[in-house]
């Protein structure tokens, strides 16, 4: 029995080291991102792959098998294929369904025949400009880094950040290598202090010294048409804002609430309706994030008559190691010895991002001494009745298919904490073990990377601003998939 074991594991290795060159190929070569039930394998090592597959079970409660998704990939590489991501889990899943009788080569086909021969859909690279370097940027760096490869995507071609000091731009790039909370950078790191340059797995970026957005012409470092990702906070109106909107400059995307008129954008949930003739854009909190897409969901199926959402979040740089004079009453104290409670203005952004949701949400919030994941409780009256297996089942399939299934995540693990979730993707995951449901009572436990998860939700948002956010195939329901079937 054992040696069977091992036998079927070695087996399961080579069919996953026989994937990684495909789906790099695809993503180079053809600008298709290969994924597997949302999550990306693009330069994913072995491993990571056969985790990816057994991850399946908490989604389709039995283990995906890369003896169903090779084949799929290897017809996959032989097609026509334009810019697109293709969810590999989706595929044998409709394949399960609907494919009887026919190879896979065949339905694959057949399903994905929007996106053959369509290499004319390709957009990029689009210039992406970095203002500011703290943790949100330098975590963003890493994403835009990361999706660099296919060559028409979002190209980070500038950092602007106040001059330092001596050995400024060592600090910068160690920073961006080493972190103590999401570890080494994926890839190599060069230094240029001639030229104020620092490459990143062959992508340079230039460092711009300046503490004045108003006297930088980005053109003069061929910059053109770019998005600037505000990371600073200093400026949240749209006057404010509107500094960045300097030559060479487009878009200005804020990773912070917005005041006044600025849109206030959760992807998943309400990107999908903006204007793109705008010109300034905010990606609201990490805990607004966090709690909009999982209210989304809830209020679509169940409805909600009023909701709290308590967060307990992780301490930030703003608050201070030691006690200090702060501008907030309790936040001047110690965060790594104390928790602290402190006000959140998630709640009431909700209404930026669900202009049509009627309930009544109240928030507060605890600080801890954590330096990373939090935690928001939402305790919500819904409008009907219910059980604790219908809304976990809903929930579970939300996280898989549909509008949300790139923003919300799904853990049916009993053992997990806070920093099982470092690193994690999603906008906010929801505990199964730990919701609980008492008729018109849901309480719903939902984790958040407050950092990564965040960086995350902004780089997809300006993906779709910046129209190189590609749709997801296959679509299920859609008339391809009907027709793979009958054909």
């Amino acid at each position: 029995m054992a040696t069977e074991q091992l036998d079927r594991w070695n087996a399961q290795e080579a069919a996953a080291e026989a994937m990684i060159p495909i789906i790099g190929t695809l993503y180079r070569d053809k600008g298709v991102t290969i994924l597997l039930h949302s999550r990306s394998l693009v330069n994913k090592s072995v491993i990571s792959i056969l985790r990816t597959h057994r991850f399946a079970r908490q989604i389709e409660g039995e283990e995906l098998s890369v003896d169903e998704t090779l084949p799929f990939l290897q017809a996959l590489r032989e097609l026509d294929l334009g810019p697109c991501k293709i969810d590999l889990g989706q595929l044998v899943n409709a394949f399960r369904t609907d494919g009887a009788g026919r190879s896979a080569a065949a339905f694959a086909a057949a399903v994905l025949a929007d996106v053959i021969g369509a290499q004319d859909r390709a957009q990029g690279p689009r210039d992406v400009v970095l203002y500011g370097f703290g943790r949100i940027g330098r975590l963003v760096a890493r994403l835009l880094i990361e999706k660099v490869g296919s060559g028409n995507g979002l190209n980070v071609r500038a950092v602007v950040v106040r001059k330092g000091g001596e050995g400024d731009l060592v600090k910068r790039a160690s920073l961006l290598r080493r972190d103590s909370v999401h570890g080494h950078f994926n890839g190599t790191i060069k230094v240029d202090t001639d030229n104020s340059t620092i490459t990143a797995n062959g992508n340079v970026v230039k460092f711009i010294y300046s503490d004045d957005p108003t006297t930088i012409d980005y053109t003069e470092y061929g910059i053109n048409d770019a998005i600037l990702i505000d990371n600073t906070g200093k400026w949240r109106d749209r006057d404010g804002l509107s500094q960045h909107l300097r030559p060479g400059i487009a878009k200005v995307v804020l990773t912070a609430p917005g005041k006044g008129d600025v849109p206030n954008i959760v992807h998943g949930v309400n990107h999908r309706d903006l204007d793109l003739s705008e010109r300034i854009y905010s990606c609201a909190s990490c805990t607004t994030n966090a709690i909009v897409p999982p209210l989304k969901a809830m209020d679509d199926e169940f409805g909600i008559v009023r909701g709290h959402v308590e967060t307990v979040h992780s301490f930030t740089n703003d608050q201070n190691l030691l006690d200090n004079y702060h501008k907030a009453d309790r936040r001047g104290r110690s965060a790594p010895f104390n928790l602290v409670l402190t006000e959140t203005g998630a709640a009431s952004a909700v209404a930026k991002a669900m202009p049509d949701f009627k309930a009544k949400i109240t928030g507060n919030s605890i600080r801890v001494p954590t330096p990373d994941v939090s935690v928001a409780i939402l305790n919500l009256q819904l409008q009907r009745e219910s059980t604790r297996e219908e809304v976990l089942e809903y929930l579970r399939r939300a996280s898989l298919a549909g509008p949300l299934s790139r923003n919300l995540d799904y853990t049916a693990a009993t053992d997990v904490v806070s920093s099982d979730f470092i690193g994690s993707r999603a906008a906010s995951i929801i505990d199964a073990n730990a919701t609980i449901v008492d008729g018109d009572t849901a309480i719903l436990y939902v984790w958040y990377d407050n950092e990564f998860g965040y960086s995350s939700q902004v780089v997809r948002t300006v993906q779709y601003i910046s129209g190189i956010e590609y749709p997801t195939y296959p679509q299920i329901g859609t008339q391809a998939v009907r027709e793979a079937a009958l054909a």
